[in-house]
């Protein structure tokens, strides 16, 4: 499967951003797909992930309440709604998906990743 991300860019700290992962292939709706973040000078964290089915989803700690993970199996997509963005989130973003169909916070347990797309938070 091919992963293409896009939806970073610019904002100012307490906007919103929704990053949207498109994939390609009739079995996407079968993938356990998560999100990604890597900022300058630090390791690839997990984001958010959800199942198969939409059913079940898991935030980091540092994005509860604020980021959203959902997925349109109809359209191949799998969404990220960001909301009072801060500074700190900051980073290169990247879609993952995985052959089983639960999430994972492990980057290890991704078989495919897609390129990263920037969000900048300025203050």
């Amino acid at each position: 499967v091919q992963l293409q991300a896009s939806g970073g860019g610019l904002v100012q700290a307490g906007g919103s951003l929704r990053l949207s992962c498109a994939a390609s292939g009739r079995a996407f709706s079968s993938y356990g797909m998560g999100w990604f973040r890597q900022a300058p000078g630090k390791e690839r964290e997990f984001v958010a992930g959800i199942s198969w089915n939409g059913k079940s989803t898991k935030h980091a700690d540092s994005v509860k309440g604020r980021f959203t993970i959902s997925r349109d199996n109809a359209q191949n997509t799998v969404y990220l709604q960001m909301s009072n963005l801060k500074p700190v989130d900051t980073a290169d973003y990247y879609c993952a998906a995985r052959d089983s169909g639960a999430w994972s916070s492990r980057s290890s347990d991704y078989n495919y990743w897609g390129q990263g797309t920037l969000v900048t938070v300025s203050s």
